[in-house]
């Protein structure tokens, strides 16, 4: 019987949830770590199916204990911290095995970040920033409210995701700065915005390493436009814009960050003449009914999960739109750009590092839909411009944000961390 080699070292990522960019991002740099050699297990809030996933376990008294809690906590406006079966997470096998802890988006209510200095005591231990939720006093997006930068309080958005019944921000905000003190922590962020954000916040004496999400080059590549076009139904002879969001629906906090209104506003402006020639292409939930709302013919393809048929979308258009509010990263814009798909999008965060103005694709100033608009028609109608967009998106996504790079750069920190352990080991043996 031939055996598989022993891992260099083993993983346990934490983070919540089944769908989302978080999610994509952390399943990502999971599957490449184990192409690596590298031991990769996840610890969800359950299984969702996935055969590298373990649930937090609990039991029906623990349970019940959280739910008397959280009737205390949850008024109070402090999210999580009902969480008990989080301590229990170092009686684990998958804890035990583990040589490196990486937590992802832990504020999916389902873990109580209270537990971060028991579990990273007897762990090295990476935080990877998805968002900027880590150091706020309960956002994971602020928008333009900078209060996390001095403690918080009197926050002007209480019901931005995850949203809080009081505003006891500030307290929040002291909690986790607390926690983050006894804590042992070396943090990552995606972009180099984020980086900057870490460096002014209650995060700063920590340490902080960039390294960008990555995509699987050989699924997220330009394929033949006409037959992605056929493939999807798009008349013959239009244009084809593009834009996605996991949902879209008016009323919900998640349309408003992705500026699904601005969208709808900047696209219901266009000449009659563009929007007689030109097809959206929609993924997410709620396409249809955002669609309706802009008076230009739509395709909606729905929540898509597969790489590939996302890629046949990215494809398919000659101009991807990015209408964001606020961003951390901007995963959807690099799998567009590695398909060789330029952006129309806000200057808002990060985005103008994959958004790179003449380069990968043109900004917005934030907010102002009337140069979205022009943006949109002068990509659309330059298709030399595109052309050479094109050939810049795919370029600057296999330099600089391949998987493999992601993978190497991770291993190389996670190892940096083992190095001291694995020598005091080394010098009690030769002790011994």
């Amino acid at each position: 019987m031939i055996r598989s080699a022993e891992p260099a070292f083993r993983v346990l990522h934490v983070n919540d949830g089944d769908r989302g960019g978080s999610v994509v991002a952390m399943t990502r740099l999971h599957g490449g770590l184990k192409n690596a050699g590298v031991g990769s297990t996840i610890l969800n809030r359950k299984s969702y199916g996935h055969p590298d996933t373990i649930a937090i376990p609990t039991s029906p008294r623990v349970t019940k204990c959280e739910s008397l809690l959280r009737r205390i906590t949850s008024p109070l406006g402090l999210n999580d911290i009902h969480h008990l079966s989080t301590f229990a997470i170092t009686s684990m096998d998958a804890y035990s095995s583990a040589d490196v802890l990486n937590f992802h988006t832990i504020h999916g209510s389902f873990f109580n970040y209270l537990a971060l200095p028991r579990l990273t005591a007897r762990k090295r231990a990476v935080f990877s920033l998805h968002d900027v939720w880590a150091f706020t006093g309960h956002c994971a997006v602020s928008f333009d409210c900078g209060r996390w930068k001095s403690g918080c309080g009197g926050c002007p958005y209480l019901d931005a995701p995850p949203a809080v019944k009081r505003d006891n921000t500030r307290l929040e905000w002291k909690i986790k700065d607390w926690v983050y003190k006894h804590s042992d922590l070396s943090l990552v962020t995606p972009s180099q915005w984020l980086t900057e954000q870490v460096r002014e916040s209650m995060l700063k004496e920590l340490p902080v390493r960039c390294i960008p999400h990555g995509v699987d080059m050989d699924v997220f590549r330009p394929l033949d436009r006409d037959q992605c076009r056929s493939i999807l139904g798009v008349p013959s002879g239009k244009k084809v814009l593009m834009f996605s969001a996991m949902l879209m629906m008016e009323s919900h906090p998640h349309s408003f960050t992705k500026g699904c209104d601005l969208l709808v506003e900047a696209l219901r402006g266009l000449p009659e003449s563009v929007k007689s020639e030109t097809v959206l292409l929609t993924i997410g939930a709620g396409g249809t009914q955002l669609a309706a709302r802009t008076g230009i013919q739509a395709i909606d393809l729905g929540y898509v999960s597969s790489p590939q048929l996302q890629s046949i979308g990215y494809s398919a258009a000659d101009v991807f739109l990015c209408p964001s509010r606020a961003e951390t990263f901007g995963l959807v814009l690099l799998e567009s750009m590695a398909c060789g798909t330029p952006a129309v999008a806000f200057r808002v965060g990060p985005i103008p590092e994959l958004v790179r103005p003449g380069i990968t694709g043109l900004l917005a100033e934030r907010e102002n839909v009337d140069a979205f608009r022009n943006a949109i028609v002068e990509l659309l109608y330059d298709e030399a411009l595109r052309e050479h967009m094109r050939e810049n998106c795919r370029r600057i996504a296999l330099e600089e944000y391949s998987v493999d790079v992601q993978v190497q750069r991770y291993v190389s920190l996670y190892q940096e961390l083992l190095q001291p352990s694995r020598e005091a080991i080394g010098m009690g043996m030769a002790v011994t």
